[in-house]
């Protein structure tokens, strides 16, 4: 299954030449992933209060392969890859069935003192459901 949400390039998006800008494709691509956290009932604002750990990114890439503008809507598509002890968000973004940026954000699971552990089963059940195919 895949996770999709829509982001509408806004003109406080775009650099000079009106196109968006990275970091706000960044902060796009977190957006989606609040979202999808909150969906799946794991809000990661809670996580940590109500479960002693967090996911905290420890990789991301991303490749670019066609700008988007203001006023573009932007299907940003999440499917998971769940390890042990670490989730794997995959993107996809397409506007207008072109790809327009694809890339990943690798989080793992760590508690509270630092160490890293296991994903709960309940969370790794949940993220499963959207696993790649």
């Amino acid at each position: 299954m895949t996770y999709e949400r829509v982001w509408t390039v806004r003109f406080s998006d775009t650099d000079p030449f009106g196109i968006a800008h990275y970091p706000r494709i960044v902060d796009a691509v977190h957006e989606v992933s609040d979202a999808f956290m909150q969906d799946i009932g794991w809000p990661y604002w809670d996580i940590v209060d109500e479960h002693g750990f967090g996911l905290p990114l420890v990789e991301m890439n991303f490749e670019f392969e066609s700008p988007v503008e203001a006023g573009d809507d932007v299907i940003v598509e999440l499917t998971t890859d769940v390890g042990t002890r670490s989730v794997r968000f995959d993107y996809v973004a397409r506007h207008v069935d072109e790809v327009v940026f694809s890339g990943y954000e690798q989080r793992v699971c760590v508690e509270r003192g630092g160490e890293v552990r296991e994903l709960p089963d309940e969370l790794a059940e949940a993220l499963a459901v959207y696993a790649s195919e």
